[in-house]
């Protein structure tokens, strides 16, 4: 979720249209770690093992397999951290300046409180999700036993296990980038993605739970197979990869690291709770069990989740600002369109304020007041004989020559003189020269004046 380019930031005006696409890419590495762990370790069994795969195995083996498997990574992990460390040094600005921005640190009381008065649906539905998922991802790991087990009876060789875990992950690696390709896509996007990957994932774990005796025999073994894979397909093309993304997304950034990690962590209980419940279960109550957990997540995301798809995420600090104020009633903007609430969001009500010209005309104000505050910082160290801060250029891509112009033309000064204000700006529209004027914000190109207008129309 971060980039050297971008310097952290999660998603701009202009990649709002492509965002899920570069985070499922940069995810779908996970898959590619699956297969090169699995090649890694059929090719260490056979080099420490004398070029068979079969058993008996010697300690000596098994010591160097799991020593060099567990090596490999940790290069990598070093690198990773020489990089993030000297070649994105400001990786986390964004976020400070955001925080900076907002007055709030992640931590405090204020921003739990209206964390969960505000957005605990959509907490509920990421964590929850997550929750039900990782208990699907690690449950598939249920038919591979079982079918392995009646396609090569009495093999206790770990290389069959090994090559048929092999074809799962090249299976999985589809699932990834079709999700990759079909993330973005206005009419399927991530909360589709999401309810139609729950429900695949749900039938093809009910089934054989009310006929297991049939598809665990001969007759019934390719059947099963085929929803063995099915299941890792659609668990990867749907929630597997949506649900990393999403609890990134719905989210205003002061709070969104603080909202994701609750959400992997809730997820990872799910993890835990099929790793434990599954050594004192039988094989068929593990498939009576699984199947209702992808009913749930499937649920969850139909009445809690909102779809992010196409949405610009600075308007998630634009609406944050404003319930920061104590005004939240009054922001209009895009991020309570209601193709953009959750159905429960909309129930409750939450979209009604929705109002695309008034957002316009509030945009400008918006802008007005955060330039005022860039410029009073500027001024301030300019007096002090400071160099320029670290947030000073964090959104500079919306700071083009022409809207700086058009600000420092039609902004009183004692506006830019005057003490910092908290939250969005409740002025009325600046005059120049005695006539009103309305601006038409393009937000990252441009301001243009419309002389004797009284208003002005979204874009």
């Amino acid at each position: 979720m971060e980039n050297a380019v971008s310097s952290g930031k999660l998603s701009t005006r202009e990649d709002r249209l492509h965002r899920g696409r570069k985070v499922t890419t940069a995810f779908l590495m996970q898959g590619w770690g699956q297969f090169v762990n699995q090649v890694v370790l059929i090719l260490l069994l056979l080099i420490f093992h004398h070029g068979d795969g079969n058993p008996p195995y010697s300690v000596t083996t098994v010591q160097w397999i799991w020593r060099v498997s567990f090596a490999l990574p940790a290069v990598g992990t070093l690198w990773l951290v020489y990089y993030r460390t000297y070649k994105m040094p400001r990786a986390g600005h964004q976020l400070a300046a955001a925080k900076k921005k907002s007055n709030v640190t992640g931590y405090d009381v204020d921003s739990l409180r209206m964390t969960g008065a505000n957005f605990g649906g959509r907490l509920l539905a990421t964590a929850g999700t997550w929750f039900c998922n990782d208990v699907f991802f690690y449950g598939n790991k249920l038919f591979q036993a079982q079918f392995i087990s009646v396609i090569s009876p009495g093999s206790n060789s770990v290389m069959t296990g090994w090559i048929w875990n092999l074809y799962n992950v090249i299976v999985s690696l589809v699932g990834y980038y079709l999700a990759s390709l079909l993330i973005d896509n206005k009419f399927y996007g991530r909360k589709m993605m999401q309810q139609v990957g729950f429900l695949m994932c749900f039938i093809m774990f009910v089934i054989p739970a009310f006929n297991y005796e049939y598809y665990t025999s001969p007759a019934g073994i390719k059947s099963f197979q085929a929803m063995y894979f099915l299941s890792s397909f659609f668990n990867q093309f749907g929630p597997n990869s949506v649900t990393f993304l999403v609890a990134g997304e719905v989210f205003p950034t002061p709070i969104r690291a603080s909202a994701h990690g609750f959400s992997a962590c809730i997820g990872k209980s799910g993890a835990l709770l099929a790793s434990v419940v599954y050594n004192y279960i039988d094989n068929q109550t593990k498939f009576y069990m699984v199947p209702w957990f992808g009913l749930a997540g499937m649920l969850l995301t139909w009445l809690f989740l909102p779809d992010t798809t196409g949405l610009d995420l600075k308007e998630q600090e634009r609406r944050w600002a404003y319930i920061r104020a104590g005004r939240d009633a009054d922001y209009h903007g895009i991020a309570i369109h209601p193709k953009h609430l959750s159905l429960w969001e909309r129930i409750r009500g939450v979209g009604k304020n929705y109002d695309p010209e008034l957002d316009t005309k509030q945009k400008i104000e918006d802008m007005r007041q955060e330039w005022a505050g860039k410029e009073r910082m500027r001024r301030q160290r300019e007096a002090g004989g400071e160099a320029a801060g670290l947030f000073e250029d964090a959104d500079d891509e919306e700071w083009s020559e022409r809207v700086t112009d058009y600000f420092k033309q039609t902004t009183d000064v004692n506006a830019v003189a005057g003490p910092s204000i908290a939250g969005p700006s409740s002025a009325s529209w600046s005059t120049e020269k005695g006539k009103e004027k309305a601006v038409d914000v393009d937000v990252g190109r441009g301001v243009s004046e419309k002389p004797g207008s009284s208003g002005s129309s979204s874009g």
